[in-house]
């Protein structure tokens, strides 16, 4: 028996008590009349423990590092990060995209429903719901993939240009503390490192998921299947990398046809408003968020999805610490989405709109009528081809001297959505074509770090330029699936852009004492923007406005265990290009659901930390953080249009605590958790809801009060790895009133407790066999859509 060290169990049972006292906090809260609100978070520092014999390092006061491979973030920054290794991820999560990586890390979640889910995976933090994507960065080897052209949950960061298996590593800093990035960082930054071959290497994997769901309507699975494949090589001053995979998924439903319970028609001589109805069995009565009772009568947006990935990386080295690099990378999608109805009548024939020959058809359910329309079944294609192309220059710090040059373009080749949305009896088929061709985005920029000799100073300065440009077309279609663009119906054009400076000084000014000092200027434009719709376009004016933010950061180590990290940080998140332009005109000409002139979102966030760091990787960090928004951006009612529109929030503050660590049971068993608690709350807004003030004191939608996750990792022997996962969230709000009660319902956001298990077995040098389960108690939980429930998954990977 080995024995456990006092620290350690100290550490372990600080975890477990906290994790357990989370929970008892939220499930308590949940009773009261203020609910309680909470969003899975993730685990701490890493995932979980190397092998006795892994490289382990660390900066102590600055950052702390796991594993071999550099962080890709300033680790000069004495501010909360958080990494993983490719290892890590291989081992313990079952991570089937991009974005399963950050499962276990501290307060972060990704809004994913399915596997290959391309357009609503977006990424959340502290003090930023699901709503929010634009509050945070997400990069590939400093390569852009957030999609800053709008905010929300469309526009999910392009995970689909990074693979599981090619990740190196990948990091998250916590929050706007670094002057080199935009004020989009206001949440976080997350950065994935990428592998580059120093020698000849070839890697295979082979995966299968399989989820059995009975929920809603009927039983049935969904599977999905993925492929993929490396190769790479290095000689002399020349590397490359070639990287090709396919995944083929089919998702549950995401959407479901409602009627209220109240809306039900009388019936008179079995016709409903005259026409004559079809009685009907199989509809799903529940409460809806506001809990009033409603009937569920189908299902819709059931994405059978391909996807393919290509990337190719190559490297020359001109000189020594001097690298350029390309990288292409090319994703394509087809996913057609699906609906079906859960009415039959009474030969048990399935009745939906189109039963009677007509685009309506009214229908009896429990002595009500009802009418079902073509909107109730949506029916989508989506055919997409995106490319990225990016350059660099870099020069690695030598001689006290490091600089970089780098561009990159992300350019929708095609982008092509088809919808069934039929009008006329006499077009049964008619629907609409949403064209984005042409949309996309460009950066630029040139850094350098200077350590002047003798001094204790590291100074990191830069300039950029970062431009989003959105085109966008719909045309009518006589035959959604394969009719050519008729009349074009609406156009939202236009273009923001970024031009930046900053300025950076990490001084060591005493043994213990590390202060970081930064200064960002952004100068942004808006221009071109047009909002179209049948015969009314309104052309939008340029806009400039520019702005400063300072940063600041302090670490003070106290001895060789403990170190205390203070951080404050101004950010600024100027609106989207669809924030401004994409909308559309009501009956009186008016332009709806945009606002060309909103203001930009800024924030002042701050932390204070205290790190206890152990042998190899036991540590326990917590960290108090407070966040002060003004002007933030969401949608709510604009009286004036009686639309929903994107506004100006006056003041949402955020404050909470949030604690992670890792703690060493036995040499080969290794807990890691997290846990925060988070307290965010609208103080002022001059719009509303429904009546004036009925946001004031409300929660910041999705964004939950409570949150924990708790990895364990047993390496059973040299070649098996056990591990078992947990992640919990309390309840939330999806509305800025709070309006939504009931979290368990379509449309709203529940609480959860989710439990993954994974078993890694290395056969070989070679072969590696490796089985998990996510959500193994099935939780049933929703995010506005259902999220995934029990999901199998096998895979096979091949290394030479």
């Amino acid at each position: 028996m080995h024995s456990i060290p006092r620290a350690r169990v100290c550490a372990l049972t600080v975890l477990a008590s906290l994790i357990a006292t989370a929970y008892a906090a939220d499930e308590a809260g949940t009773t009261a009349s203020s609910s309680s609100s909470s969003s899975p978070s993730s685990a701490a520092s890493s995932s979980a423990t190397p092998p006795p014999t892994a490289a382990s390092t660390r900066t102590l006061g600055v950052v702390r590092v796991d594993g071999a491979a550099p962080t890709s973030l300033p680790s000069r920054i004495p501010t909360t990060m958080e990494g993983l290794t490719g290892e890590d991820i291989a081992r313990d999560i079952n991570a089937t995209d991009a974005e399963d990586a950050l499962k276990y890390l501290p307060s972060l979640l990704v809004r994913k429903r399915y596997i290959g889910d391309y357009n609503h995976a977006v990424l959340s933090t502290r003090a930023s719901g699901t709503g929010n994507s634009a509050r945070s960065l997400v990069y590939a080897d400093g390569i852009l993939l957030s999609n800053l052209l709008g905010n929300g949950a469309t526009y999910a960061p392009r995970w689909g240009l990074v693979s599981p298996e090619e990740i190196s590593r990948v990091d998250v800093m916590y929050g706007p503390f670094s002057a080199a990035y935009p004020g989009n960082a206001v949440g976080a930054v997350v950065d994935y490192q990428t592998r580059m071959p120093t020698r000849f290497e070839a890697h295979a994997r082979v995966g299968y998921s399989h989820q059995p769901r009975s929920f809603l309507g009927g039983d049935r699975s969904y599977d999905a299947q993925q492929a993929s494949a490396s190769i790479g090589s290095a000689q002399g001053a020349f590397s490359w990398w070639l990287h090709v995979g396919r995944t083929d998924s089919e998702g549950p439903p995401q959407t479901f046809a409602t009627k209220l319970l109240s809306s039900g028609a009388p019936v008179v001589d079995g016709k409903v408003g005259g026409v004559t109805a079809i009685p009907v069995s199989g509809a799903v009565q529940a409460l809806n968020r506001s809990n009033q009772p409603w009937l569920m009568v189908g299902s819709g947006t059931q994405y059978a999805t391909v996807q393919d990935q290509a990337k190719v990386k190559l490297a020359y080295d001109l000189d020594a610490g001097l690298r350029a690099m390309y990288v292409f990378g090319l994703w394509s999608n087809r996913s057609d989405g699906s609906s079906r109805s859960f009415l039959t009548d009474a030969k048990g024939q399935t009745i939906d709109h189109r039963s009677s020959g007509g685009l309506s058809q009214p229908v009896i359910i429990d002595g009500k009528g009802y009418t079902l329309g073509a909107s109730d079944f949506p029916q989508t294609r989506d055919e997409l081809e995106h490319r990225m192309h990016a350059v660099s220059l870099k020069r690695r710090v030598r001689d006290g001297l490091g600089w970089e040059l780098s561009g990159s373009l992300y350019d929708y080749q095609s982008d092509r959505s088809r919808a069934y949305a039929p009008t006329v009896a006499t077009l049964p088929q008619a629907g609409r074509l949403t064209d984005q061709g042409g949309t996309g985005w460009s950066t630029l920029a040139a850094k350098t770090t200077w350590t002047p000799e003798g001094s204790d100073h590291t100074i990191d300065a830069g300039l950029s330029q970062e431009r989003y440009r959105l085109r966008t077309r719909v045309f009518a279609l006589d035959d959604w699936r394969r009719g050519a663009p008729g009349a074009q119906t609406s156009r939202f054009d236009g273009d923001t852009q970024l031009r930046s400076v900053f300025a950076q000084d990490a001084w060591a000014f005493a043994p213990d004492w590390t202060a970081v000092l930064g200064l960002r200027g952004e100068r942004w434009q808006a221009f071109d923007g047009i909002t179209q719709s049948g015969v009314n376009t309104l052309m939008h004016p340029r806009r400039a406005q520019t702005a400063w933010s300072p940063k600041a950061a302090l670490s003070y180590g106290l001895g060789e265990h403990w170190v205390l990290k203070a951080s404050t940080g101004r950010a600024v998140r100027f609106p989207t290009v669809s924030e401004l332009y994409q909308g559309g005109f009501n009956a009186k000409g008016e332009a709806i659901n945009n606002n060309p002139d909103l203001k930009p979102e800024r924030s002042w966030t701050s932390e204070l930390s205290a790190e206890w760091t152990g042998q190899g990787r036991d540590g326990l960090r917590i960290t108090l953080f407070h966040e002060d928004s003004r002007d933030a951006l969401y949608s709510q009612l604009n009286v004036a249009t009686n639309a929903n529109t994107v506004q100006n929030i006056d003041h949402i503050r955020t404050r909470g605590v949030e604690l992670s660590g890792t703690a060493t049971v036995r040499p080969r068993w290794t807990v890691t958790g997290s846990v925060t608690f988070a307290d965010s709350v609208i103080l002022a807004n001059a719009g509303y809801a429904t009546v004036p003030g009925d946001t004031v004191g409300k929660w910041q939608p999705r964004v939950p009060r409570w949150r924990a996750t708790l990895l364990t990792q047993w390496q059973a022997t040299d070649a098996l790895n056990l591990s078992v996962g947990a992640r919990y969230s309390g309840r939330q709000f999806s509305t800025l009133d709070n309006s939504d009660p009931n979290g368990f319902a379509y449309m709203s956001a529940s609480k959860y407790f989710s439990v993954d298990a994974r078993a890694q077995w290395k056969i070989d040098r070679q072969w590696t066999l490796a089985a998990g389960v996510d959500n193994l108690n099935n939780y049933q939980y929703w995010n506005f859509h259902p999220y995934p429930g029990r999901t199998f998954q096998v895979e096979v990977r091949w290394d030479y």
